[in-house]
């Protein structure tokens, strides 16, 4: 699992996000929101996450992210990636991405990771 990992995530309403998620020992890690309108706000800042392997197939990372909306907000929350390897570099599964603000209901989808490092 420790490694960088490119995550590329589409919900259910079919909008489309990329985070890069990188794994450090001891269930440690950081996730990066990576998105080009990122450049009118200045580059993106990694947030604290954390990961598990449920067992030797199955694995959840967890932590903060802001999404931009359009260009002028971002929309915070927690994102919580449950999946399974389908290889060494690759891992597929569900995503939820529960808002931190507002009483606005969760979205739901899938994601692809792969391993880039």
């Amino acid at each position: 699992m420790i490694g960088r990992w490119d995550i590329d995530i589409t919900f259910g309403d079919g909008s489309k996000r990329t985070v890069r998620f990188d794994a450090q020992e001891a269930g440690k890690g950081t996730l990066l929101v990576v998105d080009p309108r990122l450049k009118v706000w200045g580059p993106g800042k990694p947030s604290e996450a954390k990961w598990t392997r449920e067992d030797q197939n199955a694995v959840t990372f967890t932590g903060p992210v802001e999404f931009m909306l359009g260009n002028v907000g971002r929309d915070a929350g927690m994102l919580i990636c449950k999946g399974k390897f389908e290889s060494a570099d690759v891992i597929t599964g569900e995503v939820e991405f529960a808002p931190l603000v507002g009483e606005r209901p969760s979205k739901h989808g899938t994601f692809k990771a792969t391993r880039t490092q």
